[in-house]
């Protein structure tokens, strides 16, 4: 992956590229944004730009424009494009599958999420590696037999490039046993090593990691494609379709219908978890963004592509019942999270949606 393949980072990869070359290369650093906004890729670019024989550095004086970058084609670069370059290591979530069916790792997985990556461009979705997987229903996780893994390969010198590098995707998604094995590996790093973190969510890493790391916020690319819903960017075609199944759900709360409630219901729990996430999130922040349109005649930002809906509802959500709602979401969310049962949770959620509606 060069830097010239990522749309939208100019100034992100400038800036990766300035703290390779005045040699201060931190030991771990943490990429922070949304995946589709090329989290991966710069953490991707930015290693093969470190271990490349030969890097091109361009005369410019224009921001954006790339000042610096791989060659492309030196034997590291060759290799670091194919994600098969030896001292390269991906670690990322996983679950059991039909053909892992105990104790997974990011080696049982290596070769289909290498070929993921080159498929997405460097960009993929959580909710897409899952589907991959076959795992759409299931929490992945990075456990601690990945920490032992880096453990390992972190101990031997590099074999044919200048770093090892271990980059962990997602990884806000390290239970608590790896996240502690890595911290010592954080505090006590090998010499020309290098671990590259990439996450969406700092909120579930630990405080401890994140000081050992220097930490580089990416800009989304395409904020003009994109619909935000707390730290999730949904794609605008994800956005169309949860909207009408927003507004359905809540024309039914108003109503409560039971049979049709019940029928909702059972649609949204046949979504992989990541979806049901990524709604829940979404229709959070549309309840949020109604307030603010009731309360402070501030714009609707999302389009419900329902008129009467866009001009009639957000005077249902008042000072009254908004901090309720909100925590009833984020009570749901981490039920979700959590593996809870989807038709319970979205049961429970609708009954308190319910309630708090009428308190308008």
């Amino acid at each position: 992956m060069q830097f010239k393949d990522i749309i939208g980072q100019t100034h992100t990869a400038n800036h990766l590229t300035q703290i390779a070359d005045s040699g201060r290369i931190s030991h771990a650093q943490l990429l922070v944004g949304n995946s589709s906004a090329g989290t991966l890729a710069l953490a991707l670019a930015y290693a093969q730009y470190i271990n490349c024989s030969n890097p091109q550095h361009y005369t410019t004086s224009s921001p954006e424009a790339l000042r610096a970058d791989s060659c492309g084609c030196c034997p590291n670069c060759k290799k670091y494009q194919q994600l098969s370059h030896a001292d390269l290591h991906l670690v990322f979530p996983t679950a059991t599958t039909s053909t892992v069916k105990s104790n997974p790792t990011s080696d049982d997985f290596q070769q289909q999420f290498r070929q993921f990556v080159i498929d997405t461009h460097g960009t993929p979705t959580l909710d897409d590696w899952y589907t991959a997987m076959g795992i759409e229903n299931k929490q992945g996780l990075i456990r601690e037999r990945d920490a032992d893994n880096i453990i390992k390969i972190l101990s031997l010198k590099p074999y044919e490039s200048t770093y090892k590098v271990v980059v962990v995707w997602m990884a806000e998604k390290m239970n608590l046993s790896m996240a502690n094995k890595l911290l010592k590996t954080l505090e006590e790093p090998a010499s020309k090593t290098l671990i590259i973190l990439t996450a969406e969510n700092t909120d579930r890493i630990l405080p401890t990691i994140l000081s050992r790391t220097q930490t580089i916020r990416v800009p989304d690319a395409h904020s003009s494609q994109k619909v935000y819903a707390g730290n999730i960017a949904l794609s605008s075609e994800t956005a169309e379709a949860f909207a009408p199944l927003f507004v359905t759900w809540m024309r039914q709360l108003f109503k409560l219908n039971m049979a049709s409630l019940s029928a909702w219901v059972d649609n949204i729990a046949a979504y992989g978890r990541e979806q049901q996430k990524q709604f829940l999130l979404f229709a959070q922040e549309g309840l949020r963004q109604c307030f603010l349109a009731h309360a402070a005649a501030i714009p609707l930002k999302m389009d419900f592509h329902d008129e009467k809906f866009n001009a009639s509802f957000p005077a249902m959500i008042t000072p009254r019942n908004i901090e309720k709602l909100d925590q009833a979401f984020n009570d749901a969310l981490f039920a979700i999270e959590r593996n809870a049962h989807p038709k319970i949770t979205f049961m429970e959620l609708s009954f308190a949606i319910s309630r708090q509606l009428k308190k308008r």
